[in-house]
């Protein structure tokens, strides 16, 4: 488990996470117990990316990262600013989403042009991560970072970048654990990632691992590493998530076709 050693900066977002560097010297974003969204938000977290890479995802690699007292104390910016005033976040175990490198060598943006964009390698990726989204009922819109792999290669300004999905948090309509599904739900805003979406088909590589290695035994193998406290000591809570989990997996088909017939038209080459 890692420990946080040293705060680094305030992220964006509603969850008011935070970058920290961790006594294994990787860096996490760190999302507290107590941010403004709900303590849920983590479990979705780890839980959502667990099931993600499963799928053979770019998901952000997740961790449970400990934060001590004595650095929340020592360190002003750890803080939770409220609608009527600031909180200091809470110690414990908090959700820790794994930065890729370190952030003073590696660039991550969130937006990138579109000849860049059309130019990443795993921009197929997307289309897997609808899937993922539909099956788990992302309320959120799909979340993606992008930035160029660490690379000893002298042109390594010049490669494409790379996709990486973040943020899971909103997945089961985050903390209220139901599946309010509607057809522009889990879409990423720039529908120019779903170019080569000529059908249902071009979906099939994760509808069928969603049905071939989503079983009982794998949604309860990623729940185990869930901290008790982040879905508030209530195991059958948490065991109702995962049966409807296991229910919806043959119903990911026909979301996507909902979406398809939506008035946003977000798969052009449908045909």
């Amino acid at each position: 488990m890692p420990l946080a050693v040293e705060q680094i900066r305030r992220m964006r977002g509603g969850a008011q996470a935070q970058l920290m560097r961790c006594a294994d010297e990787a860096y996490y974003v760190v999302k507290f117990q107590n941010n403004p969204q709900g303590i849920r938000i983590l479990a979705n977290e780890l839980l959502g990316t667990r099931l993600a890479a499963r799928l053979g995802l770019p998901a952000a690699g997740a961790a449970v990262v400990e934060v001590r007292e004595e650095l929340i104390e020592h360190t002003d910016d750890l803080e939770i600013q409220l609608g009527r005033g600031r909180a200091r976040c809470k110690p414990g175990l908090q959700f820790g989403s794994r930065y890729p490198g370190s952030p003073a060598e590696t660039v991550v943006y969130d937006f990138l042009p579109d000849e860049q964009l059309r130019a990443s390698p795993n921009l197929a990726d997307f289309c897997g991560m609808l899937v993922f989204d539909k099956w788990t009922c992302n309320t959120n819109g799909r979340q993606a970072v992008f930035f160029r792999a660490r690379d000893d290669a002298p042109y390594h300004a010049q490669l494409p970048y790379r996709a990486q999905m973040i943020d899971q948090g909103f997945c089961f309509n985050a903390g209220e654990w139901n599946f309010p599904d509607a057809p522009l739900r889990g879409l990423y805003a720039r529908h120019g990632v779903y170019e080569s979406v000529r059908g249902i088909e071009s979906f099939e590589p994760w509808l069928a691992r969603i049905e071939t290695k989503i079983t009982e035994a794998a949604l309860e193998e990623a729940a185990s590493e869930i901290p008790p406290e982040w879905y508030n000591f209530d195991p059958d809570a948490l065991e109702q998530l995962l049966e409807n989990l296991l229910r919806r997996r043959k119903r990911v088909r026909e979301l996507i076709v909902s979406a398809w017939k939506s008035s946003a038209q977000p798969f052009p080459n449908w045909r």
